[in-house]
């Protein structure tokens, strides 16, 4: 399917898609089955090359330990059962692309994702160690202690647990997260005491319940926005970034972004003023989990606004009425939590890595270095807080703009938000893989353009494979890294030649589908 290509025909709703027939039904069982091993293959590998515990409790197990004690071939595993998701994931998309005429069902795609995402559910940690500083940073909270002043290592002790799995760059920082989220994580230190892998699980059920909230409200806004549901579910919730950064991960964005959409859902259903405030609370409590989710306030008041007659007053209504949500949520919030404004002072902690992923970053850090060699001087500093400057006024801008683009009618809301999240993303000091699903859920759910579609896949498929396993590097083995993906590469070779000619084809074909622009 070439990008931009387009017919006049309108986006194929649920109702007016037929169902997949036979042949593309076979295609789809073998997809399933090929996602589900590559999935299987992966939990094998995260036992043994995983984010797994210091004191990781399956080393000593016979059978189950055995990756362990093969850690080249357990890495070798994980990249095999990453590069057959993120390829399942591909073959997945051609069954369900806006303007087939023959559509995956939502059930179908639901049930494919919980195929994919049980085992990763059930394995140890994979591609980040995150969740190891949400266990440090509650328990940090649940002993009394203000963890906007104090990190893990002052408040617990180096020797605790929890502290021990934290990396060292994060240990004696304050927590850079919202304070509805360490008061909920208050709880749950104190179901789980000092139990690492207790811990874990139950961080992994309450980051699922999250994404639960996301598929709920994924189809139902992408009928309201005239995509199908089974395209917005592909692209926004059965992604590879999902499986590995919210299922196994455990990022802190599935629980954002699942509120940030189930408020919006419901705030549209219920336009009433007791359902406003209602969805303006969620709102601001998904901020109140992670900052960006508060942007979601201004778009969401768009689509109220527009609903009112799209007057100037009703928008200045509404921005009133969401503004004292949002200002009598936080202080009921920030009293409960007892810690004051800390959060506030603690947003730029986690720009404390330096990371060439992120495009201004690396060009301060480029710049910094260019002075150096010129004799200038190590201007990197200077550089950096230049380029952070710049990063958030071209938010701000951004941001205005597609509020602005929105309320005249030129830009769907929902489109505009995952706009100016995809600038956040893109232009803060920091970035990291999970970053992209704030913009991709709106996105996928608010436009059937082709261009973006095809854009998009391309770059989550891709930075799918950026963040090893392991979360960090493979220490003291790196040399075992090139062995592992050499496996892993003619391992796949052959798993894609056993499935030749029984899965969609990738490459467009003359006479293929034509995805609709829009």
């Amino acid at each position: 399917m070439a990008a931009g290509e387009s017919t006049s025909r309108r986006p194929a709703t649920e109702e007016a898609a037929e169902p997949l027939d036979r042949g593309e039904r076979r295609q789809l069982d073998v997809v399933r089955r090929f996602g589900t091993t590559g999935s299987l293959v992966l939990a094998i590998g995260s036992i043994g090359a995983g984010a797994a515990p210091v004191d990781n409790p399956l080393s000593g197990a016979r059978l189950i330990g055995l990756p362990v004690r093969v850690p080249t071939v357990a890495m070798a595993c994980c990249w095999l059962g990453i590069l057959m998701i993120v390829v399942a994931w591909l073959w997945l998309g051609r069954l369900c692309w806006p303007g087939r005429g023959r559509m995956l069902s939502v059930t179908q795609l639901a049930r494919t994702l919980a195929m994919w995402a049980l085992p990763l559910a059930l394995a140890p940690p994979l591609f980040s160690t995150d969740m190891y500083s949400y266990l440090a940073q509650s328990e940090v909270a649940a002993r009394g202690f203000n963890p906007y002043v104090l990190g893990s290592a002052a408040a617990l002790g180096v020797d605790h647990p929890f502290t021990a799995n934290v990396p060292n760059i994060w240990r004696d920082t304050p927590s850079p997260y919202g304070p509805l989220f360490l008061m909920f994580g208050q709880v749950i230190s104190r179901i789980v005491g000092d139990n690492v892998v207790f811990g874990v699980l139950v961080w992994r059920a309450v980051m699922l319940c999250g994404l639960a909230l996301a598929i709920w409200a994924i189809p139902r806004l992408a009928r309201r926005c005239g995509v199908h549901p089974s395209a917005a579910l592909w692209l926004g919730a059965a992604n590879p970034i999902v499986l590995f950064h919210v299922v196994s991960g455990m990022h802190n964005e599935a629980l954002m972004v699942g509120i940030m959409l189930a408020a919006i859902e419901l705030g549209l259903r219920y336009q009433t003023v007791p359902g406003t405030i209602a969805a303006g609370v969620l709102l601001s409590v998904a901020g109140a989990i992670k900052p960006p989710g508060w942007i979601a306030l201004g778009f969401f008041g768009i689509y109220l606004a527009l609903r009112k007659g799209g007057r100037f007053r009703d928008l200045v209504q509404v921005a009133a009425l969401l503004t004292a949500v949002f200002l009598a949520t936080m202080t009921v919030i920030t009293v409960a939590s007892g810690w004051g404004l800390g959060w506030i002072d603690t947003f730029d902690v986690p720009n404390r890595v330096k990371t060439f992923m992120a495009p201004l970053t690396a060009f301060g850090m480029t710049g910094g270095g260019l002075s150096t060699l010129l004799g200038l001087g190590n201007q990197t500093d200077a550089m950096l807080v230049i380029t952070k400057i710049v990063g958030y006024l071209v938010v701000a801008v951004v941001c205005l703009q597609m509020l602005w683009l929105s309320f005249r009618g030129r830009i769907e809301p929902l489109a505009g938000l995952g706009i100016t999240y995809l600038t956040l993303a893109l232009a803060v000091p920091v970035l990291w893989p999970w970053y992209l699903l704030w913009s991709v859920a709106p996105l996928a759910l608010a436009t059937n353009n082709s261009r973006f579609r095809v854009t998009a896949a391309v770059i989550c498929a891709a930075v799918s494979l950026f963040v090893p396993p392991t979360g960090a590097g493979f220490p003291l083995r790196a040399y075992q890294i090139p062995l592992a993906v050499i496996a892993a590469a003619i391992a796949f070779a052959i798993t894609l030649w056993l499935v030749r000619g029984k899965v969609p084809r990738l490459l467009p074909t003359r006479g293929g589908v034509r995805p609709v622009t829009q």
